[in-house]
């Protein structure tokens, strides 16, 4: 259950306005007329609450929630117990989803942490910007000359917009962010303390030293992004670094210049991608996954966490490992390895250092 004091109940519906909301058909029995109050997770949701189940790690907690509804996969139907009224969908997560995003809009992007639209008082907006209609800035926050930001958007407290940048409509800038050198769409959020637009690192190296190489493109963030705290994106140097419409980016990803992230990818944390690398379409990185300079993640393609690639990923493929390869070959080669060393053990009698 959501704290109150955080995220307060906009509203509460029916059984029958949930099923509908959904696209969902309550089953035969339940009243429609009963009302959800709040969503909550299966082990603590009430009588008045909405939970939602999908993973059959959580076969016990579905057994004995008191959830008065919950949105259940179709293999898991028999085990909602009798209290409990299920609607059956093939996607939980996405249901629920949409009834806590009913219940809490406000949680949607974060919203102004000290009022209405206008200029608060403590932010600079310099005289040559241009701000249109119901755009928030918050104290602190710096706006530089010639910035130009669409009506709706929030300006966080303590953020940094630099000389010429772009920000869309409906946008959220968190507090402490820095933006230079970059177009934003629409519909952006960028999470407290991201830095978009710095330096990229290039340097033309020598033996009597390294000579820094200007980088002078831009950062081009489509609509429906999502940045989250911390994370770092360069600008291009020669070419502009772009961030495709949809991609989820988590906190603390480093994306260097000249990259060219494609649309709808997910960027678990602590990622680093080299410069000039390109992620199509769909792509997915799981954590702590590290990419070398100049090269193409084929559509679709998944990374497993900590792997480290080091050449090209085809469309569709499933990689792991350090260096990366796939799947398939990365759990046979583990699976072969524990067998060496369990084998090295029982002829060492347990005594690695023979």
């Amino acid at each position: 259950m959501a704290d109150p004091s955080f995220f307060p109940v906009a509203t509460s519906l029916s059984f029958n306005e949930v099923a509908s909301l959904c696209g969902l058909t309550l089953p035969e029995g339940a009243d429609p007329a009963r009302r959800v109050e709040g969503a909550a997770p299966l082990e603590t949701a009430g009588a008045n609450d909405a939970a939602y189940m999908d993973n059959p790690k959580y076969v016990a907690a579905l057994a004995g929630t008191s959830a008065g509804l919950c949105f259940v996969s179709p293999r898991f139907a028999d085990r909602v117990p009798a209290g409990t009224v299920a609607l059956v969908t093939p996607a939980p997560y996405h249901a629920f989803a949409k009834l806590l995003a009913t219940f809490h809009p406000q949680a949607l992007r974060p919203a102004s942490m000290f009022g209405s639209a206008g200029v608060a008082p403590g932010a600079f907006v310099h005289a040559t910007a241009r701000l249109e209609a119901d755009v928030t800035v918050d104290p602190g926050a710096v706006i530089g000359p010639g910035a130009e930001i669409g009506a709706g958007s929030i300006i966080g407290p303590q953020a940094v917009i630099g000389p010429q940048v772009r920000i869309g409509r409906d946008c959220s800038i968190g507090a402490g962010s820095t933006l230079q050198s970059a177009l934003i769409g629409n519909r952006v959020i960028i999470h407290p303390g991201v830095r978009i637009g710095q330096d990229g690192f290039g340097f033309a190296m020598s033996p009597k030293g390294h000579m820094k190489v200007p980088q002078v493109g831009r950062v081009i963030i489509q609509d429906d992004v999502e940045i989250g705290a911390n994370s770092c994106i360069d600008r291009g140097a020669s070419r502009d670094t772009v961030i495709g419409e949809g991609t989820k980016i988590d906190n603390l990803v480093q994306i260097g210049h000249n990259c060219v992230i494609g649309r709808h990818c997910v960027i678990v944390s602590q990622v680093g991608i080299a410069g000039s690398s390109t992620l199509e379409d769909f792509v997915v990185l799981g954590g702590q996954v590290g990419l070398a300079g100049h090269l193409t993640i084929g559509m679709g393609a998944q990374i497993a966490a900590q792997s480290g690639v080091a050449g090209d990923v085809p469309r569709g493929a499933r990689y792991g490992g350090y260096p990366a390869q796939p799947a398939l070959s990365w759990a046979r080669e583990s699976a072969l390895l524990k067998q060496l060393v369990a084998k090295r053990g029982k002829t060492t009698g347990g005594d690695e250092s023979a």
